[in-house]
């Protein structure tokens, strides 16, 4: 023993172990086992030249190295550790077993900690009386550490190989040591094998859906298409569009827009309608690298949960039994995380798109340390989210400038009903989305105290110095810009001026126009006829040429003989020209005024007045431009002239209506001229 040590020096806890430990086995020859063992030990070590062993140490000892496995299976007896020697030290394949996997990752390029832990614990398992086998954290230490090695790479190794080991002693105060059989780690694998895929599948997509349901955001959850999502106001909120990971990922960092999502955005229905709210959703994406891991936690929540069943506890230790609870508990929260932490990529409407995207959406995504923060509850970081990047406003949040939204709608062209102008906020993807109508009510209020709007309902007008008063969101109620109000009278309020029949006490003759208590003309009452021989509305498309023609028809008019189409949102307009050309038996015209500017700041305006069939090309120059513009802003106004006069009643009328709604349905200011006198 002494020539051994003289040419091949032995550390000392090496010495000790096989004197004290593997000594104690009756079938281990302490002179000729101890001697043939560190033989086949120098020879490994001769073999593979390790660059760190100074000394022979207990982790030279390698099972994978067969005349050594050998040794400890057939001569010492010891082949009930031949499973745990297999998954945990030397598989038979390359990386198989544990250790080699830790090696291989964790501890790359570095001394092989992961295997030198291993053969370490498992040589000293290997003992006759029970308390003399494994050692504890200290030992296994100084068993290891060399010149070449460092002891914080060995206590990582340790806490790795003590985590996902299936078969060292799990019972509590218990030292480093293997068992023959497997630990309660090794059975809940076992389980996650018998897990039925399919039941997985479906409660990890029930699991989804409900961690991302909230108060704020109306869940849509794996909509397969645009007929799942609808293209309401929501009642108020936004819609959330939950895509099934197993559909549509975002892979690394090449984010782009997955057609599913752009037809989705673009279309409703059948997927053939355009989409009018697209301002109203927001899409949630799962990240390509988190679905594995996703799924894995599913498979291990559902593996402990079919563990704590009665039946298969009573097999358990009863310290088992404790540390199975506690994993199952903990799994809840690391189920969550893992799903927050995949769905963490969110699209929202906004002109700065995506780049090469077809549709305005932009990209966020919400990092691993805030997914982390409220494991449980998705659709709050979602809505975090979206208010970090100052697309989403809460009803306790404060409004955007009146200005801003004058600005940015059709109320800079003077006047909008209050349901036109919040219906702006779901269509136009510059705008924010606004959660509820208390915002967008406070705006208004803001906008009146700013002395930026005047608002008006019925005979109720209210403007800046106005105590607040109810702000109705429908078609009855009207938004006016100061200056509108001023120019037509509005604002300031006109001074109470007694009529004639006030004065003599004789009733207005029928017919006679009302007014408010404060001078101004009944809404409605001036909108039935732009001047003598009109008649006009303003709604949406459909709507407002219906008007028109049931107040002809009402008001005894036989024929029209022009009509005029002002759309308020430009991209409507342009989307117009080839239906509006379409119309038979009448001349078309088109007004257009349109400006725009570059994103290198450049301006250019562009106006044309003549016949439709020469704008085709412009509408062509102008598209691209107001998509690629900073900012832009048109007027456009279609003339109908009608040779002969069209008659209001019959088969034409409905014929010109779904002409000119059947791709499009713009909110548009519709004036006629009478082409006939009264009958």
């Amino acid at each position: 023993m002494e020539e051994f040590e003289a040419g091949f020096p032995l550390h000392p806890e090496l010495v000790k172990l096989l004197t004290l430990k593997t000594g104690t086995l009756g079938n281990f020859q302490r002179v000729r086992g101890m001697l043939r063992l560190l033989a086949r030990t120098v020879a490994r070590l001769w073999e593979t030249r390790p660059a760190d062993a100074y000394a022979v140490h207990t982790h030279h000892i390698d099972p994978g190295f067969e005349p050594i496995r050998l040794e400890l299976v057939t001569r010492l007896k010891q082949d009930i550790y031949v499973p745990a020697i297999r998954a945990e030290i030397a598989g038979a394949d390359q990386s198989s077993a544990l250790a080699e996997q830790l090696d291989a990752g964790a501890f790359k390029g570095l001394p092989a900690y992961g295997s030198y832990v291993a053969r370490s614990i498992f040589m000293h398992t290997l003992a006759f009386n029970e308390a003399l086998r494994g050692l504890n954290a200290e030992e296994l230490r100084y068993a290891i550490l060399g010149p070449a090695t460092d002891i914080a790479f060995i206590d990582d190794a340790r806490k790795r190989f003590v985590t996902d080991s299936a078969y060292l002693d799990d019972k509590p105060g218990a030292p480093l040591r293997f068992l023959a059989e497997a630990n309660l780690t090794q059975i809940i694998r076992r389980e996650e094998t018998n897990v039925d895929r399919e039941e997985a599948r479906s409660r990890l997509v029930a699991y989804i859906r409900d961690l991302f349901a909230g108060p704020n955001l109306n869940l849509v959850p794996f909509a397969a298409g645009p007929h799942d999502v609808p293209d309401d106001d929501g009642s108020g909120r936004p819609y959330l569009v939950l895509s099934s990971h197993d559909a549509v990922q975002v892979i690394g960092d090449a984010v782009r827009i997955d057609p599913l999502i752009e037809k989705v955005f673009l279309h409703r229905g059948a997927g053939n309608d355009w989409r009018h709210n697209r301002n109203n959703l927001v899409f949630v994406i799962a990240d390509a690298a988190g679905v594995p891991g996703m799924k894995a936690r599913m498979l291990r929540h559902l593996a402990l949960e079919s563990l704590r069943v009665p039946g298969k506890l009573k097999d358990l230790a009863d310290y088992q039994v404790a540390k199975l609870n506690e994993e199952f508990e903990v799994s809840k929260q690391r189920l969550a995380l893992a799903v927050q932490q995949c769905y963490r990529h969110i699209f929202f409407p906004s002109r700065n798109r995506v780049e090469g995207a077809n549709c305005d959406l932009a990209h966020t995504v919400v990092d691993i340390q805030t997914a982390s923060d409220r494991p449980g509850d998705g659709q709050k970081q979602v809505v975090t989210q979206l208010q970090n990047v100052n697309k989403l406003r809460l009803p306790t949040d404060q409004p955007d400038s009146p200005v801003y939204v004058r600005d940015r709608t059709p109320l800079k062209k003077g006047q909008i009903t209050t349901a036109a102008l919040r219906s702006e906020f779901r269509q136009d993807a510059s705008l924010p989305m606004l959660v509820g109508d208390d915002v967008f009510i406070k705006g208004i209020r803001q906008g009146i105290d700013q002395g930026d709007y005047v608002y008006q309902s019925g005979e109720l007008l209210r403007g800046k110095g106005d105590p607040h008063a109810e702000i109705k969101v429908d078609e009855q109620s009207f938004v006016f810009t100061a200056s509108y109000a001023e120019d037509h009278g509005i604002w300031p309020r006109p001074t109470p001026v007694p009529t004639p029949s006030q004065i003599d006490g004789i009733a207005a003759p029928a017919g006679t126009p009302t007014s408010t208590p404060y001078g101004v003309p009944e809404p409605g009452s001036a909108r039935g006829a732009h001047s003598p021989g009109t008649i006009e509305a303003e709604d949406v498309l459909k709507a407002a040429l219906n008007r028109v023609f049931e107040q002809a028809r009402n008001s005894g008019v036989q024929s029209l003989g022009t009509l005029t189409i002002r759309p308020f949102d430009k991209g409507d307009a342009l989307k117009l020209v080839p239906l509006v050309n379409s119309v038979p038996n009448a001349s078309k015209r088109i007004e257009l005024e349109a400006s725009f500017e570059t994103p290198g700041k450049s301006e250019a305006s562009v106006a044309y007045k003549g016949e439709l069939d020469g704008a085709a090309a412009l509408r062509d120059y102008l598209e691209p431009q107001f998509r690629a513009a900073a900012d832009s802003d048109a007027s456009v106004a279609f003339v109908l002239c009608f040779d002969p006069p069209m008659a209001v009643n019959g088969a034409s009328v409905d014929g010109l209506v779904q002409r000119l709604t059947r791709l499009v349905s713009p909110v548009a200011h519709v004036i006629a001229t009478i082409g006939d006198d009264k009958s």
